[in-house]
């Protein structure tokens, strides 16, 4: 089984390469009680999550509503859909998480996604 706990950050989405330099490039933490929150691009998200056998679930998940750059916003649409529709999960080594639903992402474990930069 998958362990899913502690900050993923997105470094692919639909194959495309995402900049970890930026600060709107999303992530996700993962708690052990099932409550999961983060960033889908603009806006913060926060909600549930479910793993059973490699099927991952959200849900419900409740985001802000702020406007940000156009590529930040289909970057954060992009996640929101990934987050909507159950997804099949792999884990080729510890450190990075592949998603295959109704889009695609690779994540890896960072647990600095999310810090405010200094």
């Amino acid at each position: 089984m998958v362990d899913l706990a502690g900050t993923w950050r997105f470094t692919a989405l639909e194959g495309a390469e995402l900049d970890a330099a930026g600060r709107a490039t999303p992530f996700l933490t993962f708690d052990g009680d099932g409550q999961v929150f983060g960033l889908a691009g603009v806006n913060r998200v926060r909600g549930t999550w479910r793993l059973e056998g490699q099927t991952l679930t959200f849900g419900p998940v409740v985001s802000t509503l702020m406007a940000g750059p156009p590529d930040a916003m289909t970057r954060e649409q992009q996640v929101l859909r990934l987050l909507g529709e159950p997804s099949t999960v792999s884990a080729p080594d510890g450190d990075t998480l592949e998603l295959s639903g109704v889009l695609r992402a690779t994540l890896v474990r960072d647990p600095h996604a999310g810090d405010e930069p200094t």
